[in-house]
């Protein structure tokens, strides 16, 4: 082994510590800063180690300055100017941009190595070969999946499932015919035109799997879609033959397998049941029938705030209806002032609110509310049998009741948050369309629940205004 050979794989195992420790630190909002600084400051070191001294690469530095800066400008703009509600839009599509790359470095080193071999020569060796299918293959389905998941996200493309009579089927026959030409390209024949209609059915096949899915899974399909890039980044590190790209991409894929399990299990479905289920309407629909027609109780913001204000405890759940309407800097004021008259504030989190992970952590993290104040469903559940008020803020399906007792019910064994156990509830709502799930939310009947409707910021503002004034 040559001294640059023993200095490479040492810049690799720095780098490779760097994105171990950059996902320690990311477990927790309060130092998901520093996580992203090691990570980024570990894998710069890893690409300029091998833009200096791979041979033959610093001869193209222009390519690689060029498409840096271009790189660099789009996620420099991107992570400043997307507002906060759009955030998860970015992720699908870095999430894509990852999965795309797979793809064009897999069919390029494809294409690169039947060249050099020429016409009629041996087939390329198995296990290589293996790793260049499944980079394409799955960096595909990453790229067009994640273009489908930022479309129904942005409402380019309808949230709802888009099935047809037969879909299940034709999906079926697409992922038997990929298995079978990349049984084929492996074993049989490295024919170019083959594998290219490989790579463009995997593209298809992208659209054919997210296409079915409901907006109210988005936050695991996003997930899942992370963990595919991931598996695809590790497939091109090995055919590259670069470890550290190997590594990055295996913790990438196992982490984003792990958060799809969890979220999975805070919705108490299964991932055959998300990818296949056909689940929820995207949101907004009126319910329908007798349920949609249930009698409730409003109140005014008057009214709610002067219940707040003389409580001893209020616990806040936001959700996706916060993040629309931009009200988490109105919310920490309204914390504010309760914390002043003495009345202990939480934030009830539920592990898939809003529509992607954490969304609803990385918003009032913005609006500089303390994490010690944030609680997890299972830290915070029991509390609520001891609240005054439970402040609902756009929060629908992880809050209904249904959940727990009508086994007929589509969200039935999920577990949600117990908003209803508090003396008090106040949802801040639209109006009285149905969530993602798109079924109806008896919450809303309860006795022990009053309703302001309107625009989310400004009903929060307007409870600001009743607790300066209580």
């Amino acid at each position: 082994m040559t001294l640059l050979q023993l200095a490479t794989f040492g810049v690799y195992l720095i780098g490779s510590v760097s994105f171990i420790l950059a996902l320690k630190f990311l477990a927790s909002p309060r130092t998901a800063r520093t996580g992203n600084l090691i990570g980024a400051a570990g894998m710069a070191l890893v690409v300029a180690w091998t833009v200096f001294t791979e041979p033959g690469l610093f001869g193209n530095w222009w390519v690689l300055v060029g498409g840096g800066l271009i790189g660099s400008v789009i996620g420099v703009v991107g992570a400043r100017r997307v507002p906060m509600t759009a955030m998860p839009q970015m992720v699908a599509i870095f999430n894509g941009a990852g999965g795309g790359a797979a793809t064009v470095v897999a069919v390029s080193e494809f294409l690169t190595a039947t060249a050099e071999r020429g016409t009629g020569g041996e087939l390329l060796p198995t296990i290589p070969m293996i790793a260049t299918l499944l980079g394409a293959v799955i960096g595909s389905v990453s790229l067009t999946g994640s273009a489908v998941a930022f479309g129904k996200l942005q409402g380019f493309i309808a949230g709802r499932p888009v099935t047809y009579p037969g879909s299940r089927v034709v999906a079926g026959l697409l992922l038997a015919t990929l298995l079978v030409m990349a049984a084929a390209l492996a074993s049989v024949t490295n024919d170019t035109t083959l594998f290219l209609v490989f790579v463009g059915l995997a593209l298809v096949a992208g659209v054919l799997i997210v296409m079915p899915i409901g907006g109210a899974d988005m936050p695991v399909v996003i997930s899942l879609l992370n963990a595919y890039t991931g598996i695809a980044v590790a497939a091109t590190g090995f055919v590259l033959g670069n470890y550290a790209l190997l590594i990055a991409g295996t913790l990438v894929g196992a982490s984003g397998a792990i958060l799809t399990q969890l979220m999975c299990r805070a919705m108490n479905r299964s991932i055959l049941n998300v990818l296949f289920g056909a689940f929820g309407t995207g949101g907004g629909a009126a319910v329908a029938g007798a349920a949609g027609d249930q009698e409730v109780r409003t109140i005014s913001a008057e009214d709610a705030a002067v219940l707040m204000a003389y409580g001893k405890s209020v616990i806040i759940v936001p959700g996706y209806g916060m993040a629309v309407a931009q009200a988490q800097a109105p919310v920490r004021e309204l914390m504010d002032l309760l914390l002043a008259r003495g009345v202990d504030v939480q934030f009830a989190i539920h592990p898939v609110a809003g529509r992607m992970p954490g969304h609803m952590n990385v918003l009032l993290a913005e609006a500089n509310v303390p994490y010690e104040r944030l609680k997890e469903l299972d830290e915070i559940n029991d509390a609520f049998a001891n609240a005054d008020v439970a402040l609902v803020i756009g929060a629908n399906d992880v809050t209904n009741p249904a959940a727990r007792t009508d086994t007929t019910s589509p969200i039935y064994g999920m577990p949600i948050l117990n908003v209803d156990h508090a003396q008090n509830v106040i949802v801040l709502k639209r109006s009285m369309a149905s969530g993602f799930a798109g079924i109806d939310n008896p919450l809303y009947a309860d006795p022990k629940t009053a309703m302001l409707f309107g625009d989310a910021k400004d009903t929060v503002q307007a409870l600001v205004s009743g607790v300066k004034a209580a």
